[in-house]
């Protein structure tokens, strides 16, 4: 799960040496902690917040597949 994460928000950003994610697992549920650079924050989290909600949902269909539930927090 962090490593699709990662991959993804890498490929978007200026800066992917910035971009740190962590993960808490705590029995089914997932909470991962994004961290990019602050002039990336805007491209991570696009208009009106649909490329935070993409990533949002594909990291929940990768999490159903495993029968999990995550949620991504991005943080500056």
């Amino acid at each position: 799960m962090v490593t699709l994460v990662e991959y993804l928000v890498k490929s978007l950003v200026d800066h992917p040496e910035d971009v740190r994610v962590n993960a808490v697992e705590e029995g089914k549920n997932i909470a991962i902690e994004l961290r990019v650079a602050p002039e990336d924050m805007g491209k991570v989290i696009g208009k009106q917040g649909r490329i935070a909600k993409a990533i949002r949902t594909v990291a929940k269909a990768a999490a159903t597949k495993e029968n999990k539930r995550v949620t991504i927090e991005i943080v500056q």
